[in-house]
């Protein structure tokens, strides 16, 4: 089976280059594969209508390089993690757990017996993996769950013993809005930034990986330094509306 490149630099404890995606488009999809991330993810939980069709595509497209293409799927919904499984993609981010059932259900739906509970029939999989897949899935198939309430981290050692996770996700926005605290990235807040530590030593502690939304580059770069080693620098749409912003600056005033 292909190996997943992420996995092997969790395992290395090397530092992984995320970017996101919001648009459903697989020319963009493709584009940013080339820029050299290791690891895209496709937000099919806030990202502009992204549905398991234009997912499949988009999967493709990343496999024209070595990207590892991720997902993060609207739901704990064992149907739709089966489907973006079975297109290809080699990680999945599962949003709002909560509790010890719910971190096990996502756990489940990502791997085959008798680890798991996830249905034989990896149609573009083989192609994308190799004709071992079947065989091989259980291992390079990555699980993150999402960390991003106050009670979900409350919960959270609990959370880290589920077989089958191979690490947590901080939504920090969601786990601000949880504290009574506005929205964000990089929040500075005692309570938040508590909680986000309490995470990732949870996950340190059963060999698990940590990661968290960040506002940039500058910001993942700290994470990687606090020990969080899944951390987006930055989305399509960032990079575009930056990017169109920067031209505009200099074609009028010649300053970048």
């Amino acid at each position: 089976m292909r190996p997943n490149k992420v996995k092997a630099l969790w395992r290395e404890n090397r530092p992984v280059t995320v970017g996101w995606m919001g648009t459903a488009d697989p020319y963009v999809a493709e584009t940013l594969a080339h820029a050299g991330f290791d690891a895209i993810v496709l937000d099919m939980q806030h990202g502009m209508a992204i549905g398991p069709d234009r997912a499949a595509l988009c999967f493709q497209a990343i496999s024209t390089t070595d990207t590892v293409p991720f997902v993060r799927v609207p739901w704990n919904d064992p149907a739709l993690i089966q489907y973006v499984l079975d297109a290809g993609a080699y990680g999945v981010i599962v949003p709002l757990v909560m509790t010890v059932e719910d971190a096990r259900r996502a756990a489940g739906a990502c791997r085959y017996p008798p680890l798991g509970y996830r249905s034989v029939g990896p149609n573009r999989a083989r192609l994308y993996g190799g004709a071992d897949y079947v065989q091989q899935a259980n291992e390079e198939i990555a699980c993150l769950v999402m960390i991003e309430h106050i009670a979900a981290v409350e919960r959270v050692e609990e959370i880290a013993q589920v077989p089958g996770i191979d690490g947590f996700f901080i939504g920090p926005a969601d786990l601000a809005l949880s504290l009574g605290l506005p929205p964000g990235a990089d929040i500075s807040e005692p309570r938040h930034v508590a909680a986000c530590q309490r995470v990732l030593a949870a996950a340190r502690s059963r060999g698990l990986v940590a990661g968290i939304a960040c506002s940039g580059p500058e910001e993942a770069r700290r994470r990687i330094a606090e020990g969080f080693n899944f951390n987006p620098i930055g989305s399509d749409i960032g990079f575009i509306a930056g990017g169109a912003q920067r031209a505009i600056r200099l074609f009028q005033t010649g300053a970048a």
